[in-house]
């Protein structure tokens, strides 16, 4: 099997926007823009069955706010404050976050992704939960979304070839959803599957990678506040270029940890393999960790660049987030344990 390096495009970047980054405080009222998306890419309300009206119950974060905390923009959109997990550095242009794409189920080029998403079919589309929970099931993926009230989160995203973006993403913790679920006492790390199908994703039909593609986290990784499950993208339905119609964010992870197109989640007693650890275990590990201190064995993980700037920057131990996060590894050599 042949292993692309992943960085084997890097000097590919797009060009840069020559619009001004969008700033955080536009980022925006996602569910009237989600709902409007969605209506889009489903083709009538119709194909969306029961999303929709289930989408409407649900309170959104401006439905939620005090008066006078929201105010309607120009262009019709609503400044929101930034929560608690959300960076203020300025946002990925959408068009450079939804062109220049990881998804080597489409192919290994980064534009790929785009140029084949039409080929990835989200509706119908269901997500099998099994293992050690209680209350194992097969849930059609609008009936798993109104379980839970949808949340957007600015997050930062760093990959493991030396770029990152900052991305708004809509969706929920997946800490609901893992409780939601019941663990038995026997969970001790959740393992998600990613959609195979050669059909829908052209660059299955290549073993460049084993496939379906896997990832896993430890249980307590996953039932972090900072783990997140997106549905939406800058407010909008999740492009199938960036992991439609369900993707899990983990930002203080390298980017390919956050796997993509999800049709299975299983909580399981021991650590599960994952797939670029399968492919090439001395360059990838389990952990994934964003650590500017532990170079790849091909290059540095010292710096970054951030898409859209001309300059690199410094990375930061767990991607900024190591307040939040270190705690989790606290004792753990994370030289050895990458």
């Amino acid at each position: 099997m042949t292993i692309l390096p992943p960085d084997h495009n890097r000097d590919d970047l797009p060009n840069d926007d020559q619009s001004p980054p969008e700033s955080p405080s536009r980022i925006v009222n996602p569910r009237r823009e989600f709902l409007r998306s969605a209506a889009l890419f489903t083709g009538t309300a119709a194909a969306l069955g029961g999303g929709l009206e289930l989408l409407t119950r649900r309170p959104g974060a401006a439905a939620e706010a005090a008066p006078g905390e929201f105010g309607d923009l120009a262009q019709g959109q609503v400044r929101r404050p930034l929560g608690p997990y959300d960076t203020s550095e300025p946002v990925t242009p959408y068009a450079q976050a939804t062109s220049y794409n990881n998804f080597y189920e489409f192919g290994t080029d980064k534009a790929d992704p785009a140029r084949l998403a039409g080929s990835l079919k989200v509706r119908p589309w269901t997500v099998k939960i099994d293992g050690e929970v209680r209350k194992p099931q097969t849930v059609d993926i609008d009936t798993l979304q109104s379980w839970f009230p949808l949340e957007d989160r600015i997050y930062r995203m760093r990959c493991v070839e030396g770029w990152s973006m900052v991305m708004p993403w809509l969706g929920f913790p997946l800490a609901a959803l893992i409780r939601r679920m019941e663990p038995t006492g026997k969970a001790k790390y959740v393992q998600f599957t990613a959609l195979n199908d050669p059909k829908q994703f052209p660059g299955q039909r290549t073993r460049v990678l084993d496939w379906p593609y896997v990832e896993g986290l430890r249980l307590d990784e996953a039932l972090h506040p900072l783990a997140f499950m997106a549905v939406g993208l800058q407010g909008r339905v999740l492009p199938g270029q960036n992991g439609a119609p369900l993707r899990l964010a983990v930002p203080w992870k390298y980017g390919f940890k956050s796997i993509k197109s999800i049709v299975r989640i299983t909580l399981t007693e021991k650590q599960p393999k994952t797939t670029w650890s399968i492919a090439a275990p001395d360059e990838y590990g389990f952990f994934a960790n964003v650590n500017p201190a532990v170079p790849h064995p091909r290059w540095s993980q010292a710096t970054e660049r951030r898409i859209g700037d001309l300059s690199r920057r410094k990375t930061l131990p767990f991607n900024g987030y190591a307040e939040q996060v270190a705690g989790l590894y606290k004792g753990m050599d994370l030289k050895k344990f990458y």
